[in-house]
């Protein structure tokens, strides 16, 4: 594929996501919600900055006078050494003093910072973890961890500085303007003509800018998703010789994210020169209004130099205030992006009135259960089935069958469209979601690992287990002899996704896992689909203890793996074609005998 085709390609494929720019107009409740996060720092943190800040603002507003009107009007004009003396101390005293405060606002201000950053983050890496499986369904890995990452960071100056500074420079603004009508109001009326003029240009900036930074939030989130997913797939991009595709596409994505920011901060490049701008118009006539109020005698030389300092002083919070401004509309954009996951109620919700079930006996029963995942797909039509306590079920089926959709309905990843699924006679709906899935194990085709060590990995589900327990689990399922050969046995570190160990590995370390919780039901999902037969054969001896007095739902294609299966369900289109055992299916020749038929002769074909 030549270089611009896989460009355009990529640029194709870049228009796909779902995340959208959140198109709101800025709006002070939902700021109010974001800096609802201080309330935990109203008694210590947030009260003490602020008196730092008074102390500070109190400072620089008192020093311009003692310097204009009473060091050159009074000391100097008067030649009074001892009250020159007294003034100098007194204005490197309160120097001193505003250094001070300056240290503990920039310490506590960064201690609140930091801690409303880690609180906004751990609510919604909780309640990330706590929505349903369709919202993980519809979102890329990359897309959700820029909102924990990414938007939460773009949230760290504000809060960190633009909160406290915005007051800081608020109480200095009215300060000045106050002191700056009472030395001069005739001057002060004529510097400040440009501040309409300056208010009309910056507020039609506002829009623009927020909706910049929003579009630099969604190039962000894309280009964080495309390395997710390019950095897990690169076995798969090797393979098929990809590379140049996927580089297209990373060039398609990376010059989007680039423009965006490029784009976000021209526009905000654009408040700090207007005000810088208007300083020098405001100087111009201070020079030249100042110069004949002097020479009228309406006002002293101490006065207009006052002025000149407050004049500085006034101009440069209301920069600070336009960058504070453009911190908000960043804030704002993330905010709207991390509420909108807040907001995601799930779909599979507890109800209030929901139960602790207790430990159960595992009989489970759908009751004319209809499944879609979209108004579109059907998975179950109006299906009956009933699981006896301790019996062993085989679903079979080709693809698309239904047969995991019935595993998730079990666990509750998803509720059935119609109908009701009960387990020992309760609806599934009226049992707490932990005491629930504390009953359940599965185990999936493709086992994740976590990063850390071998007994850390086994006991996940369980993790008050003794290491005894452990080492139990593990030899229950054969994989006691494998990990002892690891360079630090139980104890090796395994990398993301559990790499350096096969993929047989990998799978024994889930039956540990799933032997550890010791579950009421147990749910395999093609769980022996990725293990070679000599593997198979020890987990077939492992199995016979681990479903002992236990409901098991066993999902596979190789059907030698359910032969001894007390009820086998066949699927097909989401319904059920015919239920028994493999005797009774084999004699009635009917789609389970055919699904034999063909796997046989596959096999005597190899």
């Amino acid at each position: 594929m030549n270089g611009k085709k896989a460009h355009a390609n990529a640029l194709k494929r870049f228009h796909y996501s779902t995340d959208q720019v959140i198109d709101k107009p800025f709006n002070w409740v939902q700021m109010s919600r974001l800096f609802s996060y201080l309330k935990p720092y109203q008694k210590k943190l947030l009260p003490r900055s602020i008196l730092m800040v008074i102390i500070t603002t109190a400072v620089r507003l008192v020093i311009p006078i003692l310097i204009g009107v009473y060091t050159l009007d009074k000391a100097i004009v008067n030649k009074d050494q001892k009250m020159l003396v007294m003034l100098v101390t007194i204005i490197g005293l309160l120097y001193f003093i505003s250094y001070l405060a300056n240290i503990y606002r920039i310490r506590w201000m960064n201690e609140l910072g930091q801690g409303v950053i880690y609180d906004i983050r751990k609510h919604l890496f909780t309640h990330v973890q706590n929505l349903s499986h369709r919202f993980f369904d519809q979102r890329s890995a990359g897309s959700i961890l820029v909102r924990i990452m990414n938007d939460i960071n773009s949230l760290q100056e504000l809060f960190t500085n633009g909160v406290i500074n915005s007051l800081m420079d608020s109480l200095l603004l009215i300060g000045v303007m106050a002191v700056l009508f009472s030395l001069s109001p005739s001057l002060t009326i004529a510097i400040m003509i440009m501040l309409p003029i300056m208010f009309f240009i910056s507020t039609s900036l506002r829009r623009n800018i927020r909706r910049s930074w929003q579009m630099v939030r969604l190039k962000q989130s894309k280009l964080n998703s495309h390395l997710n997913e390019s950095i897990q797939g690169i076995r798969i991009t090797q393979s098929f010789t990809q590379e140049q595709e996927n580089m297209a596409y990373f060039e398609g994505v990376n010059h989007e994210n680039f423009e965006s920011w490029r784009v976000a901060s021209k526009k905000n490049a654009m408040f700090r020169p207007l005000v810088e701008i208007t300083n020098a118009v405001g100087t111009a006539v201070l020079i030249w209004y100042g110069a004949h109020l002097i020479q009228t005698d309406s006002i002293t030389i101490g006065v207009f130099v006052s002025v000149a300092f407050y004049l500085g002083m006034f101009w440069e919070p209301i920069s600070r205030l336009g960058q504070v401004y453009n911190q908000l509309l960043m804030g704002m954009a993330s905010s709207e992006r991390i509420f909108e996951f807040l907001d995601e109620k799930p779909i599979v919700a507890e109800q209030e009135y929901a139960n602790d079930i207790g430990e159960v006996k595992g009989h489970i029963l759908f009751d004319k259960v209809a499944f879609s995942y979209d108004d579109s797909r059907i998975a179950l039509k109006g299906i009956d089935l009933e699981i006896k306590a301790g019996q062993t079920a085989a679903l079979v089926g080709h693809t698309g069958s239904g047969k995991t959709t019935i595993a998730n309905l079990i666990s509750r990843f998803y509720d059935p469209t119609a109908g009701a699924i009960k387990i020992d006679g309760h609806d599934l709906r009226d049992i707490s979601l932990k005491s629930l899935r504390q009953q359940i194990s599965v185990v999936l085709q493709e086992t994740f690992i976590f990063s850390g060590t071998i007994i850390e990995n086994i006991r996940f589900g369980r993790p008050d287990a003794t290491d005894e327990e452990v080492v139990l689990a593990a030899k229950s399922v054969g994989a006691h002899h494998f990990i002892e050969g690891l360079p630090n046995g139980y104890h090796t570190e395994v990398e993301e996704r559990g790499n350096i160990l096969s993929v047989g590995e990998r799978q024994l370390l889930s039956f540990a896992r799933a032997m550890l919780s010791n579950p009421r039901i147990l749910i395999l999902d093609e769980a022996t689909a990725s293990i070679d037969t000599e593997t198979e054969m020890q987990i077939q001896t492992a199995l016979k203890t681990l479903l002992k007095d236990r409901t098991a739902i066993i999902i596979a294609h190789r059907l030698s793996t359910i032969r001894e299966a007390e009820q086998i369900i066949v699927l097909r289109s989401g319904a059920i074609m015919e239920k028994g055992n493999h005797q009774e299916l084999m004699e009635s020749k009917g789609e389970y005998f055919q699904l034999v038929k063909t796997q046989f002769q596959m096999l005597n074909a190899e």
